[in-house]
């Protein structure tokens, strides 16, 4: 699949990049959203355009992305995606799919032994994807010199569902937690962990019980991936809406409404896991409202 080419910004002295899995996919807006009307949809059309909102359809575009976050010989990977070669036979465009996020990856400057640390917001199936890549027959961590940073309270959760039901999550779990950490290479850590200077976990739970946003500061500047707390631009309007897609569906709109407070009309830039191209921008008052500003760098 061709992609987007790739851009970089920077924040302080961190360069961060784009690479993504998926760039484009329609979802059907019913199963995640359903409070949408298609009203709505039609006013979100136009004001978005056919990149965020399909105009056939009127389903919701989104991206499957990493972010990576490079400064000196420090390279650290946001989230994991879709992945190669997994089965998600309730997915069928998620099911056995090869796409070139490696390759794209290797056009960043990034080879999979560069990775010193991949960090996950959450650990769903679209997050984690690619922690493993199938090799012989045997999923093992693609970035073998990597520590895997997730919540512990998130991958309890995970593993405790696991147990219950091997399938739970698109049967993520086994294919693409469990192996890092049969590998050893998962840390296991509080929500409000410190990665790195200038890196560190906040709890944003709600999407799930151990979602964390992921700031990056240096310099004075600041980024936040957030992960699932944000989908689609459109949520920036009603930040309040309901999402099926959460766990707790009230409690990750109550941590959306936050964000969009605490950071309106700031500097800090807000880095998504599936915004559409180029994903990144600011949060800005638009009356009693909110709106999402595209950054263009």
């Amino acid at each position: 699949m061709s992609s987007t080419p790739l851009t970089a910004l920077r924040i302080g002295e961190f360069e961060l990049i784009r690479v993504a899995d998926i760039e484009r996919q329609s979802m059907p807006t019913g199963r995640g959203f359903p409070d949408l009307t298609r009203d709505m949809l039609q006013g979100y059309l136009r004001r978005f355009g056919p990149t965020m909102i399909d105009p056939d359809t009127l389903e919701l575009v989104l991206s499957f992305h990493s972010w990576v976050l490079r400064r000196g010989d420090q390279v650290l990977l946001v989230d994991c995606c879709l992945g190669d070669d997994k089965e998600r036979p309730t997915r069928p465009k998620w099911h056995r799919r090869r796409g070139g996020f490696l390759e794209r990856l290797a056009a960043a400057g990034v080879n999979p032994g560069d990775v010193n640390a991949v960090m996950c917001t959450h650990l769903h199936s679209d997050h984690v994807g690619w922690n493993t890549r199938l090799v012989d027959g045997r999923w093992v961590p693609t970035f073998p010199n990597a520590r895997y940073i997730m919540a512990e309270i998130e991958y309890l959760h995970w593993r405790d569902r696991a147990l219950r039901d091997p399938m739970v999550n698109n049967g993520s779990y086994a294919d693409s937690v469990l192996p890092v950490v049969e590998s050893g290479q998962a840390e296991l850590v509080a929500m409000n962990h410190r990665v790195a200077t200038g890196v560190h976990f906040e709890p944003a739970a709600g999407h799930t019980p151990g979602t964390v946003l992921i700031h990056v500061e240096d310099r004075g500047e600041h980024g936040v991936c957030t992960g699932d707390i944000l989908h689609h631009p459109f949520q920036l309007d009603c930040p309040e809406m309901l999402s099926g897609y959460c766990d707790d569906p009230a409690m990750s709109a109550k941590s959306r409404v936050a964000l969009c407070e605490r950071y309106a009309d700031t500097a800090s830039r807000m880095l998504t896991a599936h915004f559409p191209d180029p994903s990144c921008g600011f949060i800005r008052r638009d009356g009693k409202r909110f709106r999402f500003e595209f950054d263009p760098k």
